[in-house]
């Protein structure tokens, strides 16, 4: 479930992988969707995990982009089998 990042104009999410592989899989997967929307996530990768933080700065806050993108993620992170 995406939090509200602490900046209020965002949300953030963390997902866990079995293993870096999968974490390296899921972030391939997303950043294809990114480059094709033409919307891309702030985010941080160590080992099997990924922190994702989701926010349309030429909006100043969310966007439905943001929420769309969202959803990608979502996806793909049950594709890859984020905990």
């Amino acid at each position: 479930m995406y939090k509200e990042h602490k900046s209020g104009d965002a949300i953030r999410r963390t997902f866990v992988f079995k293993n870096f592989d999968l974490a390296f899989d899921f972030m391939t997967d997303v950043a294809e969707k990114a480059k094709e929307m033409n919307h891309h996530p702030e985010w941080f990768n160590v080992y099997n995990k990924v922190d994702i933080v989701l926010t349309t700065h030429d909006a100043g806050g969310l966007s439905k982009r943001d929420l769309e993108l969202a959803r990608f993620i979502n996806e793909a992170a049950c594709r890859w089998g984020a905990k």
